[in-house]
């Protein structure tokens, strides 16, 4: 939801004859009555009551006490409005390109569908053998790790440090487990491996293919994603309506204002709290914000635990943030005594490693084989082992139910973020969710233009916040704009253009006057 504004009438205003004498046509009745302002009133509650049937009326109303929402519902209002209008191009951005990552997935099994599958053969080689026909097709690379085929008819990816691929990637040699014959050689990137179609709209995604600089823009976005939702959530809850269902269902009728506002709305309430999720989970690898994230994270003792793969027990290990970004792990070949990579598997295998998605990282120097299962699907399969090269005997065991609460709930997020989680429903619900996010975004433009030049609220729309609510709001806002550093600096730059406008609007109204 990106951008809102005062209510219109819902019902038509009432005939003359129906208004009340004393109320409108006695100056000092008028001048003492509050504004809709002052009360939060808004103009479907003026017109539903100007119809009603009075035999008496006070000669001086008394004006009615404003509450809590009545005080911030201008300020929401126009936060919520001018942060729509500013951030909306970056939440454009981001929903448009995470609705193409979203579908990546599927494209990815399609577009590179003779590297991935293969006819399904009656016996498979020996992993080993697998990774010397890779190397015997690229003397060059150096293996790092490899991932058998997960399922029938899927091919083993022999993973290799390549000075022809970035360093943040791996080229991912294809090798049918059942005849040995190599499909086909790719670039591959992340945890999740994925392949250059969805590398690439990945890079679109996370920081537009600028580098460091580009990763602000999405950062922006996700800082704001989440007060802008449940701004407009608060502004369309309290709302006056004749009946509940408008409040889930959007209105027909011809097109109008009124209508995209209705759209608008519904769509955001039923959006809410996915849009909100997004955000958080975008977050946890942010630059600015990712980094206070991790720091409570670690003082609350969620960190994510490491598993020790140091031959003779020295302390050591290695931890993997998974999601957008990083390459795959693996270091020189090590020297000495080794079982071999199908024993080692197989050591594993006792150990409990039971998931058919498995990825096996080649010991390096000092270093024992590792071996993670891969299968981030509900229900999660993610636990690790190490073993020595030597003689096979397990060096560390990492279980994934042992992770501490918030580091679960870290990788449920990040993976439900990428649209692993759920499988093909986690994808299906991250496009509605991006397509969504589009649709409210181009309503809440065609509501700002079809009612310019007005402003949805007047300007200094906090002097009217009483100070024993004002004060702490002020409090929460900079501890939340210090915690999210981008949020707290956009804000900022809103406020002193919002001030140097009202300035030269003042300077202007006294030139006329004078």
């Amino acid at each position: 939801m990106t951008i809102d504004d005062p209510a219109r009438p819902e019902t038509p205003e009432a005939p003359p004859s129906e208004r009340t004498p004393s109320t409108s046509s006695t100056p000092s009745a008028r001048s003492t009555l509050p504004t809709q302002a002052e009360t939060g009133e808004t103009a479907e509650t003026a017109e539903a009551t100007a119809g009603a049937d009075t035999t008496e009326a006070p000669s001086t109303p008394a004006p009615r006490k404003a509450g809590t929402w009545s005080a911030l519902r201008p300020l929401v209002l126009r936060l919520h409005f001018y942060a729509g209008v500013l951030i909306a191009p970056f939440l454009l951005v981001a929903a448009a390109s995470g609705l193409l990552y979203a579908l990546s997935y599927q494209a990815e099994k399609v577009v590179y569908a003779h590297e991935l599958e293969v006819p399904v053969g009656e016996t498979t080689l020996p992993l080993s053998r697998q990774v010397d026909i890779a190397r015997e097709a690229n003397p060059d690379g150096t293996v790092t790790a490899v991932w058998p085929g997960a399922e029938p008819g899927a091919t083993t990816r022999v993973l290799m440090a390549d000075p022809d691929v970035p360093e943040d990637a791996s080229l991912a040699v294809f090798v049918d487990p059942y005849t040995g014959d190599v499909r086909g050689q790719l670039p591959s990137y992340g945890s999740s491996g994925a392949l250059p179609l969805r590398t690439w709209i990945d890079g679109l995604h996370r920081d537009l293919h600028l580098g460091e600089f580009g990763r602000n823009y999405s950062e922006l976005a996700a800082s704001w994603l989440w007060v802008i939702a449940l701004g407009g959530l608060l502004l369309w809850l309290g709302r006056r309506r004749r009946n509940r269902r408008a409040l889930f269902v959007p209105e027909g009728g011809p097109a109008s204002r009124r209508r995209t506002l209705s759209w608008h709305g519904s769509v955001g309430l039923w959006a809410v709290t996915g849009l909100v999720l997004l955000s958080a989970t975008g977050l946890t690898w942010s630059k600015y914000a990712g980094e206070n994230i991790g720091v409570v994270q670690d003082g609350l003792g969620g960190a994510t635990p490491t598993l020790t793969a140091t031959v003779g027990g020295a302390a050591g290990g290695s931890s993997e943030h998974e999601g957008h970004g990083g390459g795959h792990t693996g270091g020189t070949t090590a020297q000495g005594p080794d079982i071999g990579l199908d024993k080692a598997l197989a050591a594993a295998r006792a150990a409990g490693i039971d998931s058919p998605k498995v990825s096996v990282v080649l010991p390096g120097e000092g270093k024992g084989y590792v071996v993670k299962e891969t299968d981030a699907q509900f229900p999660l399969q993610l636990d690790s082992v190490a073993v020595d090269p030597a003689d096979g005997e397990v060096l560390d065991r990492l279980r994934f139910a042992d992770y501490p609460l918030l580091a679960k709930l870290t990788r449920i997020g990040i993976d439900a973020h990428m649209g692993v989680f759920l499988g093909l429903f986690n994808q299906l619900a991250l496009a509605v969710l991006a397509l969504a996010l589009i649709l409210l975004i181009l309503w809440g433009y065609r509501m700002w233009w079809l009612r310019r030049p007005g402003r949805p609220a007047a300007r200094g729309a906090w002097r009217k916040v009483p100070v024993t609510m004002l004060l702490p709001l002020l409090a929460v806002t900079a501890a939340v704009g210090w915690f999210v550093p981008l949020l707290g600096i956009s804000l900022l730059l809103f406020l002193t253009v919002d001030l140097a406008l009202g300035l030269v609007s003042r300077a202007r109204g006294t030139a006329r006057a004078s």
